[in-house]
């Protein structure tokens, strides 16, 4: 992840920031596309499919941009930590300097956090995809697709905790759902069983883990064993609900609308509120935006009560 340093920092804390935020463990990078923006928003319109090769004939038929589009306005992000003089000075045990571990920890996550925000809220109005329906929806209708559904549901004996059969059931119908569906042209997307990602709630991990590593479940052998990676995010907020993600697209399930890299600069002794206050300011900022990209490659499951 690239920092601008702009030399202000109190030695020490800047080696240690550098080393917990590249240090951190992710998984954004890898549920979304980079785009590298320039402007205060960026326009889509390239999310259609890319037209099938066909036969020269009579020579090249150009296709234009698809006429779906929707654009997105980056956001500024800070985060802010004020520490006294004294403190700095009398710091023995190094709680300052743990302090801005947690906050290159922060930093690192935030992107995460905004994923399972869009996770969370993408059956909801506001929540869009480029087809003009919510990102997660029973009625995706783009060009001759004809009606696609990426909101999956099952039944449960407990919907917030699924049993091992219960999950892999689910896993199963994602995975077979996911490769019917169809572009704006009416083709198969092609879409393949690989590079897939169970993004679960904590309390699904256990259950998640056993129903993809187990070769052997309810005496039967298990043929999804390996077929998808786990991964867990704290905050995701509906313990009865998980997501399966295609991974290695060339538009993955999000958009991570880079605009200007993660800023840490540091008011010391020298400023205005070292000087006033004795109080040393400690702060990130930087300016992107998560959105989402492909919904063919996203698919929300969710755990109803069996009646």
């Amino acid at each position: 992840m690239a920092v601008i340093n702009t030399g202000l920092l109190t030695k020490g804390l800047k080696s240690e920031f550098f080393s917990r935020l590249d240090g951190t463990t992710t998984h954004f990078q890898d549920f979304s596309t980079r785009i590298e923006s320039t402007a205060e928003s960026e326009t889509y319109r390239w999310l259609g499919s890319i037209p099938r090769m066909r036969e020269w004939g009579t020579g090249r038929v150009a296709r234009g941009l698809h006429a779906e589009s929707y654009s997105v306005e980056n956001l500024k992000y800070e985060s802010t930590l004020e520490v006294d003089r004294d403190e700095i000075a009398d710091d023995k045990t190094g709680q300052i300097r743990i302090r801005i571990a947690e906050l290159a920890q922060r930093v690192a996550t935030h992107k995460d956090y905004l994923v399972a925000q869009l996770l969370d809220n993408g059956a909801s109005a506001g929540f869009h995809s480029f087809d003009g329906v919510p990102f997660f929806s029973t009625n995706h209708v783009s060009g001759s697709s004809g009606a696609q559904d990426n909101a999956l549901t099952s039944t449960a004996i407990a919907p917030t905790v699924p049993t091992v059969d219960e999950f892999r059931a689910a896993l199963r119908s994602a995975i077979a759902t996911m490769m019917t569906y169809n572009d704006d042209q009416g083709d198969p997307m092609s879409i393949s069983a690989t590079s897939l990602v169970c993004v679960v709630p904590t309390t699904m991990y256990v259950t998640a883990l056993e129903a993809l590593n187990a070769t052997v479940i309810s005496s039967t052998s298990n043929v999804l064993a390996g077929a998808a990676q786990v991964v867990a995010l704290p905050w995701l907020t509906d313990s009865g609900q998980w997501y399966l993600l295609k991974t290695d697209g060339a538009v993955r399930p999000f958009i991570f609308q880079d605009r200007e890299p993660v800023e840490f600069t540091a008011l010391t002794e020298d400023s205005d509120e070292g000087f006033r206050r004795e109080k040393f300011l400690f702060g990130v900022r930087a300016r992107y935006r998560m959105t989402y990209g492909y919904w063919h490659y996203a698919i929300r499951h969710k755990f109803q009560l069996s009646s």
